[in-house]
């Protein structure tokens, strides 16, 4: 069977599966589980691969994580990690869909929260469980090993646990066989039919920080009687705004604080005040300043308002960085898949994932995969297109996905698996 030859048997596979994919990613929409919390979307995935017969299903790695390992039948030395996340996000949904999600978790912590698919992970999955399936049904043309990366909490485990790319890589879910490149594919507000992409880093780096301000508790009629630490939180909020003029201006940074938490009532000033929020970094090197200043600025205006300040940074994650070579080797295969002049360029973002581990660690790109209504305009920017549902930002009540870009998906894993494995998408030596 010629390259060509296989080339059609796996769209012609990926076109018979996409109803299974659309089920599944309907399915798994309707019932989203939090990082750390994935279990019955974990047994799902396991109990699929387990069906297709592969070599190995691994599961329980960095809590629900679930590595596939297919080895193909053809002798091969290159390894290739198509890799997905598996966890949802704490968000009401208002996309309108028939099967929206309605699921609340009243244990998680901090909750109760709602939960929803906003930011495409079901997607992804059911991509992924596809696109074993096309390749399970080929294995004896495949020159060498696919590894099925199902990874949790991508979005970030509550404070105090962990999970994620970092761990699921120290607890060895890639360590036999070591892949030789890593892929995969985040959908989004660009136009279906078309994928994005970026030399240099396609996401920011980031960092969770958790900022703790202690005064002195004290009835709400007493003020002067105790420390009250929500006038220091403010200030500190709004000196966040003044950060963004202490860096450069030439590659955006963004300090969020999207928590305020305190163990106070409405009479009473309470004796502490945790801001919780997130550090992005469009260039990795920035973190370190960035850090510094909002340190400062936290523990001097708390010192100010007779408080203390103790701050904490947590999680972080470096940016996705793609390598000019590694995009080079993949783009022919993109373009061959989803068409001449439907990849593009784009902006830099200051969304974070950590697949940014694996593709550090193993070589390899993660590209933007269209999945909305929208079009390119002559500039080649993404724009709604008339009469549709827009273009809707990623973590949005109204996020969707159009399950048309959902087979496509598949096609983008099996062509350029094959063509890692078969030597034609890797850097030139």
């Amino acid at each position: 069977m010629s390259d060509d030859t296989l080339h059609a048997e796996f769209d012609r596979r990926a076109a018979a599966v996409e109803p299974q994919v659309v089920a599944w990613r309907h399915h798994l929409h309707q019932h989203p589980e939090l990082s750390n919390r994935e279990v019955e979307t974990a047994r799902l995935i396991a109990d699929h691969l387990t069906s297709l017969g592969l070599d190995e299903v691994r599961t329980g790695i960095s809590g629900h994580g679930v590595v596939g390992v297919l080895r193909g039948g053809l002798p091969g030395d290159r390894v290739v990690a198509l890799r997905a996340d598996i966890d949802a996000l704490p968000v009401e949904e208002d996309s309108g869909e028939s099967f929206a999600s309605t699921v609340v978790d009243h244990d998680y912590p901090g909750g109760p929260f709602p939960v929803s698919h906003a930011c495409g992970h079901d997607g992804h999955t059911a991509m992924l469980l596809g696109a074993a399936t096309v390749l399970a049904g080929v294995r004896e043309r495949l020159p060498g090993t696919v590894l099925f990366v199902f990874q949790p909490a991508e979005e970030g485990a509550p404070a105090g646990e962990s999970s994620g790319a970092k761990q699921m890589i120290t607890e060895g879910a890639c360590a036999d066989p070591v892949p030789t490149m890593a892929f995969g594919m985040h959908l989004g507000p660009l136009p279906t039919g078309y994928v994005g992409y970026r030399v240099g880093n396609q996401f920011g780096a980031s960092s969770m920080v958790r900022i703790e301000l202690t005064g002195r508790q004290v009835h709400g009629s007493t003020p002067w009687m105790g420390v009250d630490p929500m006038p220091a939180a403010g200030a500190i909020l709004v000196g966040i705004g003044q950060l963004y003029r202490q860096v450069p201006a030439f590659d955006p940074v963004t300090v969020t604080i999207g928590h305020v938490e305190d163990v106070g009532r409405f009479n009473i000033v309470p004796g502490r005040v945790t801001l919780w929020g997130t550090i992005r970094c469009t260039v990795e090197k920035d973190m370190g300043d960035v850090r510094k200043r909002l340190a400062t600025l936290a523990e001097q205006t708390a010192a100010a308002y007779h408080c203390s300040a103790e701050v904490e940074y947590l999680q972080d994650v470096p940016a996705v960085h793609n390598r000019e070579e590694w995009l080079d080797a993949v783009l022919p295969v993109v373009e061959r898949v989803v068409g001449a002049g439907r990849t593009f360029r784009t902006p830099p973002t200051l969304g974070y994932d950590d697949v940014s581990e694996f593709v550090n660690a193993y070589g390899g790109a993660y590209l933007m995969l269209g999945a909305q209504d929208g079009e390119l305009d002559e500039d080649g920017t993404p724009v709604p297109t008339p009469g549709g549902r827009g273009l809707v930002p990623n973590h949005s009540p109204r996020f969707y996905l159009d399950d048309a870009a959902l087979v496509q998906g598949v096609r983008l894993h099996c062509h350029v698996a094959h063509g890692h494995l078969a030597g034609t998408v890797a850097p030139t030596e």
